[in-house]
């Protein structure tokens, strides 16, 4: 049985001496049987992440935890071109991305997160796209995904989860990746060992459903504690050092101009500070 929900919760945002009211997230959520697939619906907006749309996956995911029929849970994005752009810059300048309203998605990135998940990653995957895709166990990309951590590009750093890559692939590759903020493609990052399977764009939902459907089968106890025995293995992340560490550089003036520069379409000036 699928049964289709549409996350929708309106949520006041302050834009200066503006507020914007009744701004809707897009994540849609539907059931299949026991795999919970939660779909980023901004396709308009290459599916970026703004506060409503981050409030959204947090509920979204926290709905998936309390229910016990939940045995896995499947993230996509909307489209056959991107899987997530990653932070809304737009959202950044006007500096409304921390206005979130519940868990966010701190929920299954900033925790291990008891059940298992599986990315669908249908299209391009930088920057934050990228670190949701590395909160994933398992990964279906389709052959024309593009991954890339293009923070330094911008002044920013990858700090929602992307510095902690030389987990999932060797240092000299991770670094690369975020010292050079160059895309990568999905063939490669399979040749990494980062990406499970790499399929046609119209098969990754199926294949991850596939997937899903074969953990769901599984006794869901020895699954849980299974991920969180292997994933305890892992160094587990200093998140209160981490936003210590990086909290100058995302309120500093080269991060907001290499907001401005993209934006703009030029290339940044940066001043060091």
């Amino acid at each position: 049985m699928v049964r289709n929900i549409r996350i929708d919760v309106d949520v006041d945002i302050d834009v200066g001496a503006i507020v914007l009211k009744g701004a809707a997230m897009s994540v849609d959520v539907d059931r299949r049987g026991p795999v919970m697939v939660v779909t980023i619906n901004r396709p308009e907006a290459a599916n970026a992440l703004d506060a409503p749309t981050m409030s959204g996956l947090g509920h979204a995911f926290e709905q998936a935890e309390k229910d016990d029929e939940v045995r896995a849970v499947v993230l996509t994005g909307a489209g056959e071109r991107v899987f997530c752009a990653g932070m809304d810059l737009k959202a950044f300048l006007s500096g409304t991305v921390a206005d979130i309203d519940g868990p966010g998605i701190g929920i299954f990135t900033r925790r291990v997160f008891p059940k298992p998940i599986i990315g669908a990653i249908n299209g391009t995957a930088v920057g934050g796209g990228f670190e949701l895709a590395l909160a994933c166990d398992l990964l279906v990309a389709a052959e024309s995904a593009r991954f890339g951590l293009p923070e330094v590009k911008r002044g920013l750093i990858a700090a929602g989860g992307g510095t902690r890559l030389p987990q999932r692939i060797p240092l000299p590759l991770a670094l690369e990746l975020g010292l050079t903020g160059a895309p990568v493609s999905a063939a490669r990052l399979g040749e990494m060992g980062l990406v499970n399977r790499v399929v046609p764009v119209a098969e990754v939902l199926p294949v991850a459903l596939e997937l899903a459907d074969q953990i769901a089968a599984n006794g869901p106890l020895a699954v849980q504690v299974t991920k969180a025995m292997m994933v305890g293995e892992l160094t587990a992340a200093d998140w209160d050092g981490i936003a210590a560490t990086v909290a100058p550089v995302f309120g500093s003036e080269d991060a907001k101009e290499g907001a401005r520069a993209f934006a703009e379409k030029r290339p940044p000036n940066w001043v060091g500070r």
